[in-house]
């Protein structure tokens, strides 16, 4: 911060001018008891001294580098290769700009355009933006598009009640004053035939989250079949996807999406106490004049030399707001290039690799957890790599125990979520987790049923 150094005549003149004698007169409000309280400060330490004791201070924290981590629930622990920050840590990059001018903003265009490409590709959609500031507010984008290609007649949108809890708030509160009829999100246990069961004429969108918040896939099959019906009423079908699924998963294209979005974090970026995050978000061709954010393009120049331009950026959104398809205008840029490196470094063997490990990882840690007394999968429905264990005691209890006494941090209580389940723990596992974290899991929760001791 800049030091701007005053006078005493300097300071004179400015209490003068808002008309106080001296600078305690600005503190009026401030009891003067409280004013000037005694602080009993340490003595004080040299730079060497006050560095050890901040080390010691952070050694105290629970961090994800230091104990076995089974919490997900949106957001994901995967190794981020060390390419990643080198690249996002570079000046150019690290400051860059809204690349209004594309004669000196290649390297930035340039970085959203292959963001886009690969956001496209593990979608299979034909368009995808840079990008929003979450998968919540990607959510809501998602809604608005909806609503605005039905020309605003169309009012009513349908939330599975396993879409994010998160994202249905966000969704509720950035489109409230629209005269939106919001349902289908009140019921954890209902599934995609209560849904379909709402469509009507009025339905502007349809959203579902694969894998669920539970961590659940439906099949491809009945996906399409959702799919047909949400069209046959005139709506759009929106899936809400974990990324690193889809390097195993089919691409939400291909069983009738017409957007698809999600969080980006999985993509290279940390869990960083909750952000900043990443919100992708693709849809098809014919509907990219109501997407939000902006559309980088390749071209070539006047010496048919390969260039990137600022394709699409809806002017509205900058300066006639009341006319705008959204008013977002800011592209998490940092983020969104750390999901480009991250998948660039990956590639596409890369991708399926790591969602395999984290597929097969998991349903190891369910078939042994499942073998404990007392503890049991909430439901045999297929999933990805996360799934819900119901135990003999609250979530709260299990999840204190595991954190007290053998230092794991467990997973999400569901019942937060959804009433009903309080006894239910929702586990994730990534292919950060080793084999050995998962049975000390394992073995953890044997002991807290009563079944384990020396073996």
């Amino acid at each position: 911060m800049s030091y701007v150094p005053n006078t005493n005549a300097d300071r004179a003149k400015m209490l003068a001018a808002v008309g106080v004698g001296k600078i305690e007169d600005l503190f009026y409000d401030v009891p003067e008891a409280m004013r000037f309280p005694k602080l009993e400060l340490p003595a004080p330490l040299s730079e060497m001294e006050i560095m050890q004791e901040l080390r010691d201070l952070s050694e105290a924290n629970v961090d994800l580098n230091h104990v076995a981590c089974f919490l997900g629930a949106g957001a994901y622990r995967h190794y981020i290769p060390s390419i990643v920050s080198h690249v996002i840590s570079r000046s150019e990059f690290y400051t860059a700009y809204t690349p209004y001018q594309p004669e000196i903003s290649q390297g930035t265009l340039q970085g959203i355009f292959e963001y886009q490409s690969m956001i496209c590709a593990l979608t299979g959609m034909d368009v995808a933006n840079a990008s929003h500031y979450d998968a919540g507010t990607a959510t809501a984008e998602a809604v608005i598009m909806a609503v605005s290609a039905g020309r605003g007649k169309r009012t009513k949108v349908i939330l599975s009640p396993r879409l994010h809890p998160e994202y249905r708030e966000v969704v509720r509160t950035y489109t409230q004053g629209m005269g939106l009829h919001i349902v289908g999100d009140d019921d954890p246990h209902a599934d995609l035939a209560e849904l379909e069961a709402q469509l009507d004429k009025q339905t502007a969108c349809l959203i579902v989250q694969v894998p669920d918040f539970l961590g659940y896939i439906e099949s491809p099959a009945r996906l399409k079949a959702l799919a047909d019906k949400v069209h046959e009423a005139g709506a759009m079908f929106v899936i809400a996807a974990n990324p690193i699924s889809l390097g195993l998963l089919k691409p939400p294209a291909e069983y009738g999406a017409d957007i698809v979005l999600g969080e980006g974090q999985a993509l290279g970026n940390a869990v960083s106490f909750g952000g900043p995050y990443l919100g992708f978000f693709s849809c098809k061709e014919e509907y990219v004049r109501r997407m939000a954010g902006r559309l980088v393009g390749q071209t070539v120049d006047r010496l048919g030399r390969r260039g990137f331009v600022l394709t699409l950026s809806t002017r509205e959104q900058h300066i006639r707001r009341e006319k705008a398809t959204s008013n977002i205008c800011t592209n998490q840029g940092l983020c969104a290039l750390a999901a480009s490196v991250y998948l660039a470094s990956l590639g596409k063997s890369g991708l399926r690799t790591v969602a395999k490990l984290c597929y097969d990882k998991a349903h190891y840690a369910a078939s042994q957890i499942a073998k404990v007394p007392g503890f049991s999968l909430l439901t045999d429905k297929p999933f990805f790599n996360e799934f819900v264990v119901r135990c003999p005691a609250p979530a709260a209890e299990v999840n204190e125990y595991l954190a007290n006494e053998w230092g794991i941090l467990g997973g999400f209580e569901v019942g937060k979520a959804c009433p009903g389940l309080e006894d239910c723990l929702m586990i994730c596992v990534t292919e950060t987790n080793t084999r050995q974290e998962i049975d000390a899991l394992v073995d953890a929760l044997k002991e807290m049923s009563g079944e384990g001791g020396d073996e």
